[in-house]
Formats: C-alpha cells, sequence, structure tokens
C-alpha cells in the first residue's frame, strides 16, 4: 500500500557517504525535523540528472530559509549517490541517500519494476514534504512525467499549504 498523507514514514535504513559509509535509521533521519525528501529513479540518468536534481541544488537555500532540509534518495549504492552528487555540485547539507536494494521505496509503496528498461527495481520519481516523521505533502509522478516532484512545484505547495 503507498503512502499516504498523515502516514508516519516507515522504519528502515538507508546509507550516505560523509567519513565512510553511514547507515541511517529513517526514525532518526525524519523525527523533530522538517524535511523535502525526493526520489528519482536512477543517478546519472537523464531526466533525473537535467532535470530534477539540478532543481533542488538551484533552489536548496530557498528550502533552507523555510528551515526545511533536503534529502534526496535512489535505488543505487551510496559510492554511486557521492560521485552522482559531487558531479551535480550538490551542496553540503543537501543529502544523498542510497537505498541501495529499495527497501525503502518498497516500505513507502512507490517502487517501480524499471527490468524493461535493464533497471531491475527502482523508486518511482515523487516528492514528500515531512513534519516530524510525518507526510504533510507527497507527489507522486506518472510514468515518463516529471512535474508535481520537482522543487519549484514542492516549493509553490509549501507557501501555499503551509
Amino acid at each position: 500500500m503507498t503512502i499516504q498523507i498523515g502516514d508516519h514514514i516507515p522504519e528502515v535504513t538507508l546509507q550516505r557517504i560523509r567519513e565512510g559509509v553511514e547507515t541511517l535509521d529513517t526514525n532518526a533521519l525524519f523525527d523533530g525535523r522538517n524535511i523535502v525528501l525526493f526520489a528519482v529513479p536512477g543517478a546519472f540518468t537523464p531526466t533525473c540528472s537535467e532535470k530534477h536534481l539540478p532543481g533542488f541544488v538551484q533552489h536548496f537555500d530557498e528550502f533552507r530559509s523555510q528551515g526545511i532540509e533536503v534529502a534526496c534518495m535512489s535505488v543505487n549504492d551510496p559510492f554511486v549517490m557521492q560521485a552522482w552528487g559531487e558531479s551535480q555540485h550538490v551542496p553540503e547539507g543537501l543529502m544523498m541517500l542510497a537505498d541501495g536494494n529499495g527497501d525503502f521505496a518498497r516500505a513507502l509503496g512507490l517502487e517501480l519494476d524499471a527490468s524493461a528498461y535493464g533497471m531491475g527495481r527502482r523508486a518511482k520519481r515523487f516528492a514528500l514534504y515531512a513534519e516530524d516523521g510525518v507526510v504533510k505533502l507527497l507527489n507522486v509522478e506518472a510514468p515518463g512525467e516529471f512535474r508535481v516532484s520537482s522543487a519549484e512545484h514542492m516549493l509553490a505547495q509549501l507557501k501555499q499549504d503551509l
């Protein structure tokens, strides 16, 4: 079942690179914070690299000025996420999170079967906003689209709804 507005973020572990590989529990990551989490089907893929991540890089300071942290997640390993972040000039503080086995995407009910494209199981393209671990906004893209999970759309919703 897909996560809904009002639901608590499920407890799963993710990884990122800081001073080595760091394992993060989603409860510890989300509890007590306001976070926009956006997910991409794959690091280094065209729409993800040309539009999705660059929008959040461009608007990162706008989110931060509202007290909102930003995290990018993909079903990739933490080394790929680190390299992608470096190649995209991701600012310090924008978390590049690896859901290596797709456990988080599956727990959210937002898993995508991209086997037909040789990519296996991935995360659907989405963006959510959570306060203290509770989903307040959720935007899931239709297959092949990129509209409602953009940084610009999330900022507009946050200004309107919150």
